[in-house]
């Protein structure tokens, strides 16, 4: 679906936004992760846009997952 470099990049924004979240709140990060396939999905490729979504995400996901 995507290539190596946007993958890559995925991945580093995903643990950026989690990086105090858990690894082991497996709900949390799957949520976050979500949100930005999906806006990488509809062509949000930057690291500024998609640091954001992953933000949002975050911050509206349930207070257990904080």
């Amino acid at each position: 679906m995507f290539d190596a470099e946007t993958t890559a990049l995925l991945r580093a924004v995903l643990d950026e936004v989690c990086e105090s979240v858990s690894h082991g709140e497996i709900g949390a990060r799957t949520h976050v992760a979500s949100k930005i396939l999906e806006a990488a999905t509809r062509g949000e490729v930057s690291l500024d846009g998609l640091r954001q979504v992953g933000r949002d995400a975050l911050s509206r996901a349930p207070t257990m997952w904080r």
